[in-house]
């Protein structure tokens, strides 16, 4: 089946954009993760979506992936294909709606911290929240991701998403039903293709000042220089979840070469060499302290991908 499908792969792409048994540590900010059957680079919205409709019809499972943050991969790796929106999916298009109105286009490949900084440039302002959110913007969109009190649904406009069956469709901001981490896209399973924001002008020079002070304050308080999925909880209603998980006393806990980041307790960070296991192990440990202390149950915003039993 693998060597039929890939034929078949053959037909949609060339052969530099199929990569064969390619170890997902390689494209996930954890740096974690066995190898997939196939990753596959598309560089078209018509590659994209024939890629989806052959899986589709031959049962391969499948799963899109941008930057890669927000994941961990099983170290058995992920028996399907992977389709990475990457650098051929970064177009940015600024459009002038009237004097005090600006539209604009992004690719879901985009990176978010490069997105906001060419929207400071253009003296955009709106988006400096999402200068250190390390990840693209397909994942942000169908997450409604956000930071210092900025969301992706305060100035999207609207997005163009491929359904499982392959076919493109048009929603607008109400149709995406963005709420805290959640979307229509989630629960359709849709991906991402673009989005389109609505943003007024500011102060270019203040715009870039609220950028370098968010992204200072994280370098300060969090921990940047060690691989992670970002943010590894969600925000419990009535708490934060770096503050239950620092008074439960875990700073600093360790499952292997996973560890709860004595710089932020709401990140769990590789050490070096960690495993998979031993991350989703310090994961459940970290919840089921924290709810035996305070009757609070913290939910993983990293997603799992791949085999996780042990047997």
């Amino acid at each position: 089946m693998k060597e039929d499908f890939y034929q078949k792969l053959k037909g949609i792409l060339q052969e530099n954009q199929i990569l064969i048994e390619e170890p997902l540590a390689k494209h996930t900010t954890f740096q974690i993760g066995g190898p997939a059957q196939f990753v596959v680079l598309p560089e078209t919205v018509s590659q994209v979506a024939a890629t989806v409709k052959l899986c589709k019809v031959e049962n391969m499972p499948f799963y899109v992936l941008g930057n890669g943050s927000n994941l961990l991969v099983s170290d058995k790796g992920y028996d399907g294909t992977v389709v990475k929106l990457g650098k051929a999916f970064c177009e940015v298009t600024f459009k002038k709606i009237e004097e005090n109105n600006y539209s604009v286009q992004a690719q879901a490949g985009v990176l978010l911290s490069k997105l906001a900084n060419e929207i400071a440039e253009y003296g955009l302002k709106g988006f400096e929240f999402a200068a250190g959110i390390p990840g693209t913007l397909g994942g942000a969109v169908t997450m409604n991701a956000g930071a210092y009190g900025g969301e992706m649904n305060h100035s999207i406009a609207g997005a163009t998403v491929l359904d499982q069956a392959g076919n493109i469709i048009k929603l607008n901001k109400e149709e995406l039903k963005l709420g805290y981490r959640k979307s229509i896209i989630q629960d359709n399973n849709y991906i991402v293709l673009d989005a389109t924001f609505s943003f007024v002008p500011g102060n270019k020079d203040e715009i870039k000042d609220r950028i370098n002070d968010l992204n200072a304050r994280r370098r300060e308080k969090q921990p940047l220089e060690y691989p992670s999925a970002g943010s590894t909880f969600k925000r419990p209603e009535g708490h934060f979840a770096g503050k239950l998980i620092m008074d439960a006393g875990l700073s600093g806990y360790l499952v292997g070469n996973a560890q709860v980041s004595e710089k932020h307790c709401g990140f769990v960070i590789n050490k070096g060499g960690a495993t998979a296991i031993e991350v989703r192990t310090l994961i459940s440990e970290v919840i089921q302290i924290v709810y035996n202390k305070y009757g609070v149950i913290l939910e993983p915003e990293v997603k799992l991908l791949g085999d996780f039993s042990t047997d």
